[in-house]
Protein backbone atom coordinates (compact mmCIF):
# COMPACT_ATOMS: atom_id res chain seq x y z
CA UNK A 1 0.00 0.00 0.00
CA UNK A 2 1.93 3.05 -1.15
CA UNK A 3 2.25 5.33 1.66
CA UNK A 4 0.28 8.50 0.47
CA UNK A 5 -2.69 6.30 0.87
CA UNK A 6 -1.89 4.60 4.18
CA UNK A 7 -1.72 8.04 5.66
CA UNK A 8 -4.73 9.66 4.34
CA UNK A 9 -6.29 6.16 5.68
CA UNK A 10 -4.68 6.82 9.49
CA UNK A 11 -6.17 10.62 9.16
CA UNK A 12 -9.71 9.02 8.33
CA UNK A 13 -9.55 6.42 11.11
CA UNK A 14 -8.57 9.03 13.70
CA UNK A 15 -11.62 10.84 13.60
CA UNK A 16 -13.27 10.44 17.35
CA UNK A 17 -16.64 9.72 16.63
CA UNK A 18 -18.53 7.75 19.50
CA UNK A 19 -21.32 5.88 16.68
CA UNK A 20 -23.45 4.81 19.49
CA UNK A 21 -24.11 8.55 20.10
CA UNK A 22 -23.98 9.77 16.28
CA UNK A 23 -25.54 6.34 14.27
CA UNK A 24 -28.12 8.70 12.53
CA UNK A 25 -25.39 10.75 11.22
CA UNK A 26 -23.38 7.90 10.32
CA UNK A 27 -26.88 6.62 8.49
CA UNK A 28 -27.19 10.07 6.50
CA UNK A 29 -23.59 10.18 5.34
CA UNK A 30 -23.83 6.47 4.36
CA UNK A 31 -26.46 7.81 1.86
CA UNK A 32 -24.46 10.42 0.77
CA UNK A 33 -21.59 8.88 -0.18
CA UNK A 34 -23.56 5.90 -1.79
CA UNK A 35 -26.16 7.51 -3.84
CA UNK A 36 -28.77 5.24 -5.02
CA UNK A 37 -27.57 5.72 -8.65
CA UNK A 38 -27.11 3.13 -11.43
CA UNK A 39 -30.35 1.36 -10.43
CA UNK A 40 -31.47 2.38 -13.92
CA UNK A 41 -28.70 0.37 -15.51
CA UNK A 42 -30.44 -2.65 -14.17
CA UNK A 43 -33.99 -3.60 -14.36
CA UNK A 44 -35.12 -4.01 -10.80
CA UNK A 45 -38.23 -4.81 -8.77
CA UNK A 46 -39.14 -3.29 -5.32
CA UNK A 47 -41.08 -6.17 -3.49
CA UNK A 48 -42.40 -7.51 -0.26
CA UNK A 49 -42.24 -10.54 1.97
CA UNK A 50 -45.23 -10.92 4.67
CA UNK A 51 -44.14 -12.74 8.18
CA UNK A 52 -46.03 -12.87 11.36
CA UNK A 53 -47.91 -9.45 10.98
CA UNK A 54 -44.91 -7.83 9.14
CA UNK A 55 -43.58 -6.90 5.49
CA UNK A 56 -39.87 -7.57 5.00
CA UNK A 57 -38.79 -5.01 1.66
CA UNK A 58 -36.68 -6.63 -0.86
CA UNK A 59 -35.55 -5.14 -4.11
CA UNK A 60 -34.98 -7.73 -7.02
CA UNK A 61 -32.04 -6.80 -9.48
CA UNK A 62 -32.27 -8.91 -12.68
CA UNK A 63 -29.22 -9.68 -14.94
CA UNK A 64 -29.20 -8.95 -18.95
CA UNK A 65 -29.82 -12.33 -19.55
CA UNK A 66 -32.93 -14.27 -18.34
CA UNK A 67 -31.76 -16.45 -14.80
CA UNK A 68 -32.91 -19.29 -12.78
CA UNK A 69 -30.16 -18.71 -10.33
CA UNK A 70 -30.45 -16.65 -7.27
CA UNK A 71 -27.90 -14.21 -5.01
CA UNK A 72 -29.85 -13.51 -1.76
CA UNK A 73 -28.08 -10.66 -0.66
CA UNK A 74 -27.60 -9.69 2.97
CA UNK A 75 -25.85 -5.81 3.35
CA UNK A 76 -23.16 -4.50 5.51
CA UNK A 77 -23.37 -1.60 7.56
CA UNK A 78 -22.58 -2.84 11.14
CA UNK A 79 -26.48 -3.86 11.34
CA UNK A 80 -26.88 -0.09 12.12
CA UNK A 81 -26.69 2.02 8.65
CA UNK A 82 -26.83 -0.13 5.45
CA UNK A 83 -29.66 0.29 3.13
CA UNK A 84 -30.87 -0.96 -0.10
CA UNK A 85 -30.01 2.23 -1.59
CA UNK A 86 -26.75 2.73 -0.31
CA UNK A 87 -26.24 -1.45 -1.78
CA UNK A 88 -27.79 -0.54 -5.42
CA UNK A 89 -24.42 -0.06 -7.36
CA UNK A 90 -23.00 -3.16 -5.10
CA UNK A 91 -26.03 -5.18 -6.45
CA UNK A 92 -26.34 -4.12 -9.83
CA UNK A 93 -22.72 -5.11 -10.06
CA UNK A 94 -23.33 -8.21 -8.76
CA UNK A 95 -26.44 -8.90 -11.30
CA UNK A 96 -24.52 -7.80 -13.52
CA UNK A 97 -21.14 -9.50 -13.08
CA UNK A 98 -22.62 -12.98 -12.44
CA UNK A 99 -25.50 -13.56 -14.74
CA UNK A 100 -27.59 -14.10 -10.97
CA UNK A 101 -30.80 -12.53 -9.89
CA UNK A 102 -29.87 -10.76 -7.03
CA UNK A 103 -32.39 -10.32 -3.93
CA UNK A 104 -31.52 -7.95 -2.02
CA UNK A 105 -32.81 -7.83 1.84
CA UNK A 106 -33.78 -4.68 3.92
CA UNK A 107 -33.29 -6.31 7.05
CA UNK A 108 -34.47 -4.12 10.18
CA UNK A 109 -31.33 -1.87 11.60
CA UNK A 110 -30.60 -1.76 15.36
CA UNK A 111 -30.60 -0.28 17.62
CA UNK A 112 -34.30 0.49 16.82
CA UNK A 113 -34.50 -2.71 16.24
CA UNK A 114 -31.74 -4.91 18.21
CA UNK A 115 -30.21 -8.70 17.75
CA UNK A 116 -32.00 -10.80 16.51
CA UNK A 117 -33.95 -8.78 14.40
CA UNK A 118 -31.80 -8.86 11.60
CA UNK A 119 -31.49 -12.37 11.45
CA UNK A 120 -34.93 -13.39 11.52
CA UNK A 121 -36.00 -11.04 8.54
CA UNK A 122 -32.83 -12.58 6.62
CA UNK A 123 -34.14 -15.93 7.30
CA UNK A 124 -37.53 -15.31 7.03
CA UNK A 125 -36.75 -14.62 3.44
CA UNK A 126 -34.73 -16.85 2.79
CA UNK A 127 -37.30 -19.40 4.00
CA UNK A 128 -39.78 -17.73 1.57
CA UNK A 129 -36.78 -18.23 -1.45
CA UNK A 130 -36.50 -22.14 -0.61
CA UNK A 131 -39.79 -23.12 0.28
CA UNK A 132 -42.92 -20.80 -0.08
CA UNK A 133 -41.87 -19.20 -3.28
CA UNK A 134 -43.84 -16.52 -2.85
CA UNK A 135 -41.10 -14.05 -4.07
CA UNK A 136 -39.66 -15.99 -6.56
CA UNK A 137 -40.03 -20.02 -8.28
CA UNK A 138 -36.49 -20.93 -8.32
CA UNK A 139 -34.70 -24.56 -7.89
CA UNK A 140 -33.81 -24.22 -4.36
CA UNK A 141 -30.23 -25.83 -5.53
CA UNK A 142 -29.66 -22.27 -7.47
CA UNK A 143 -29.66 -20.14 -5.08
CA UNK A 144 -26.93 -18.92 -2.87
CA UNK A 145 -26.69 -16.69 -0.06
CA UNK A 146 -23.96 -13.91 -0.12
CA UNK A 147 -23.31 -10.70 2.33
CA UNK A 148 -20.80 -8.38 2.93
CA UNK A 149 -19.30 -7.54 6.52
CA UNK A 150 -22.20 -7.73 8.87
CA UNK A 151 -24.51 -9.03 5.64
CA UNK A 152 -21.89 -12.12 5.76
CA UNK A 153 -22.17 -12.71 9.40
CA UNK A 154 -26.14 -13.00 8.60
CA UNK A 155 -25.10 -14.98 5.72
CA UNK A 156 -23.25 -17.57 8.09
CA UNK A 157 -25.82 -17.27 10.69
CA UNK A 158 -28.57 -18.36 8.50
CA UNK A 159 -26.80 -21.06 7.23
CA UNK A 160 -26.55 -22.10 10.78
CA UNK A 161 -29.92 -21.31 11.69
CA UNK A 162 -31.39 -23.57 8.48
CA UNK A 163 -29.72 -26.51 9.67
CA UNK A 164 -30.31 -26.20 13.25
CA UNK A 165 -33.96 -25.70 11.97
CA UNK A 166 -34.36 -28.26 9.12
CA UNK A 167 -36.31 -26.46 7.15
CA UNK A 168 -33.98 -25.56 4.03
CA UNK A 169 -30.80 -26.16 3.04
CA UNK A 170 -28.58 -23.59 1.32
CA UNK A 171 -25.61 -25.33 -0.92
CA UNK A 172 -23.59 -22.57 -1.15
CA UNK A 173 -22.38 -19.41 1.04
CA UNK A 174 -19.93 -16.66 -0.11
CA UNK A 175 -19.11 -14.82 2.56
CA UNK A 176 -17.11 -11.24 2.06
CA UNK A 177 -14.99 -9.87 4.91
CA UNK A 178 -17.25 -11.23 7.09
CA UNK A 179 -17.43 -10.24 11.17
CA UNK A 180 -17.69 -13.78 13.02
CA UNK A 181 -16.57 -13.03 16.70
CA UNK A 182 -17.30 -11.24 19.63
CA UNK A 183 -14.37 -9.72 21.01
CA UNK A 184 -12.61 -6.69 19.12
CA UNK A 185 -10.63 -5.39 22.30
CA UNK A 186 -6.96 -5.33 22.87
CA UNK A 187 -6.94 -9.15 24.31
CA UNK A 188 -8.61 -10.38 20.76
CA UNK A 189 -7.21 -13.83 19.68
CA UNK A 190 -6.39 -12.38 16.19
CA UNK A 191 -3.69 -10.63 14.77
CA UNK A 192 -5.27 -8.59 12.63
CA UNK A 193 -7.50 -7.11 15.20
CA UNK A 194 -4.49 -5.78 16.86
CA UNK A 195 -2.73 -4.92 13.79
CA UNK A 196 -5.36 -3.03 11.89
CA UNK A 197 -7.60 -1.92 14.24
CA UNK A 198 -6.73 1.92 14.35
CA UNK A 199 -5.05 3.14 10.78
CA UNK A 200 -7.57 1.51 8.01
CA UNK A 201 -11.23 3.13 8.54
CA UNK A 202 -12.84 0.50 10.16
CA UNK A 203 -11.15 0.14 13.64
CA UNK A 204 -11.44 -2.01 16.72
CA UNK A 205 -13.08 0.95 18.64
CA UNK A 206 -15.75 1.32 15.58
CA UNK A 207 -16.57 -2.86 15.39
CA UNK A 208 -17.15 -2.73 18.96
CA UNK A 209 -19.56 0.10 19.19
CA UNK A 210 -21.75 -1.41 16.22
CA UNK A 211 -22.23 -4.40 18.28
CA UNK A 212 -22.78 -2.22 21.01
CA UNK A 213 -26.07 -0.98 18.97
CA UNK A 214 -26.75 -4.28 17.85
CA UNK A 215 -26.45 -6.70 20.68
CA UNK A 216 -27.96 -5.21 23.80
CA UNK A 217 -28.62 -8.17 25.89
CA UNK A 218 -25.17 -9.34 27.02
CA UNK A 219 -25.90 -12.62 26.85
CA UNK A 220 -26.47 -12.56 23.38
CA UNK A 221 -22.47 -11.54 22.63
CA UNK A 222 -22.06 -15.67 23.19
CA UNK A 223 -24.81 -16.90 21.09
CA UNK A 224 -23.70 -18.77 17.40
CA UNK A 225 -26.32 -16.86 16.24
CA UNK A 226 -25.00 -13.74 16.61
CA UNK A 227 -20.72 -14.86 16.42
CA UNK A 228 -20.74 -17.92 14.37
CA UNK A 229 -17.22 -18.55 14.95
CA UNK A 230 -18.47 -19.65 18.52
CA UNK A 231 -20.80 -22.42 17.21
CA UNK A 232 -20.11 -25.88 19.08
CA UNK A 233 -20.61 -27.51 16.22
CA UNK A 234 -20.40 -26.30 12.33
CA UNK A 235 -21.12 -29.44 10.16
CA UNK A 236 -23.36 -30.04 7.31
CA UNK A 237 -23.17 -26.20 6.12
CA UNK A 238 -22.56 -25.11 2.43
CA UNK A 239 -20.24 -24.87 0.29
CA UNK A 240 -18.56 -21.81 1.30
CA UNK A 241 -16.06 -18.98 -0.61
CA UNK A 242 -14.94 -16.55 1.91
CA UNK A 243 -12.98 -13.65 0.69
CA UNK A 244 -11.00 -10.85 3.38
CA UNK A 245 -9.08 -7.69 2.83
CA UNK A 246 -5.27 -7.57 3.69
CA UNK A 247 -5.91 -4.23 5.96
CA UNK A 248 -8.92 -4.91 7.90
CA UNK A 249 -9.69 -5.94 11.60
CA UNK A 250 -12.42 -8.51 10.37
CA UNK A 251 -9.73 -9.92 7.89
CA UNK A 252 -8.55 -12.95 10.53
CA UNK A 253 -11.50 -13.97 12.06
CA UNK A 254 -13.07 -14.64 8.94
CA UNK A 255 -10.79 -17.14 7.56
CA UNK A 256 -10.80 -18.63 10.81
CA UNK A 257 -14.46 -19.61 10.75
CA UNK A 258 -13.46 -20.94 7.18
CA UNK A 259 -10.60 -22.97 8.61
CA UNK A 260 -13.30 -24.25 11.34
CA UNK A 261 -15.83 -25.26 8.87
CA UNK A 262 -13.31 -26.91 7.03
CA UNK A 263 -12.60 -28.94 10.36
CA UNK A 264 -16.01 -29.77 9.83
CA UNK A 265 -15.37 -31.26 6.54
CA UNK A 266 -17.40 -28.45 4.32
CA UNK A 267 -15.60 -27.86 1.79
CA UNK A 268 -14.41 -24.23 2.14
CA UNK A 269 -12.23 -21.70 -0.68
CA UNK A 270 -10.49 -18.78 1.40
CA UNK A 271 -8.95 -15.84 -0.76
CA UNK A 272 -7.22 -12.76 0.96
CA UNK A 273 -7.51 -9.46 -1.01
CA UNK A 274 -4.08 -7.89 -0.94
CA UNK A 275 -3.73 -3.94 -0.67
CA UNK A 276 -7.25 -3.81 0.45
CA UNK A 277 -8.94 -2.40 3.08
CA UNK A 278 -12.60 -3.13 4.78
CA UNK A 279 -15.85 -2.09 2.51
CA UNK A 280 -13.98 -2.31 -0.88
CA UNK A 281 -16.26 -4.37 -1.99
CA UNK A 282 -19.05 -1.93 -2.09
CA UNK A 283 -16.39 0.67 -4.00
CA UNK A 284 -15.13 0.70 -7.38
CA UNK A 285 -12.25 3.59 -6.90
CA UNK A 286 -9.76 0.51 -7.64
CA UNK A 287 -11.49 -1.97 -9.90
CA UNK A 288 -8.17 -4.33 -9.35
CA UNK A 289 -9.68 -5.76 -6.24
CA UNK A 290 -12.94 -6.22 -7.72
CA UNK A 291 -12.05 -7.82 -10.67
CA UNK A 292 -10.09 -10.53 -8.60
CA UNK A 293 -13.33 -10.90 -6.38
CA UNK A 294 -15.38 -11.49 -9.03
CA UNK A 295 -13.01 -14.05 -10.73
CA UNK A 296 -13.58 -16.10 -7.29
CA UNK A 297 -16.83 -15.73 -7.17
CA UNK A 298 -17.49 -16.66 -10.68
CA UNK A 299 -15.66 -19.76 -10.37
CA UNK A 300 -17.18 -20.81 -7.45
CA UNK A 301 -20.79 -20.44 -8.80
CA UNK A 302 -19.81 -22.18 -11.60
CA UNK A 303 -18.58 -25.32 -9.35
CA UNK A 304 -14.93 -25.21 -9.63
CA UNK A 305 -12.03 -23.72 -7.76
CA UNK A 306 -9.87 -20.82 -8.31
CA UNK A 307 -6.48 -20.97 -7.74
CA UNK A 308 -4.14 -19.68 -4.74
CA UNK A 309 -6.77 -20.61 -2.15
CA UNK A 310 -5.62 -20.68 1.58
Amino acid sequence: MKKIVKKALKVISAANVDLTKSYKLQRKIVEIFHFPYLQFLSKTVDSEIAVDGKNIKVRVFFPEKESDKVLLFFHGGGWVTGTLDSYNKTCVTLAKQTDHVVVSVDYRLAPEFPYPAAVEDCYAVAKDLFINHTLLKVPSENITLIGDSAGGNLAAVVSLMARDKEEFYPQRQILIYPATYNDHSKDSPFISVREKGEDYVLTAKKLREYMELYIQNKEDFNSPYFAPLLADDLSNQPDTLIITAEHDPLRDEGEAYGYRLRDYHNKVEIHEIKDTIHGFFSLSLIPGPLEESYKYINTFLKGGESNAKK
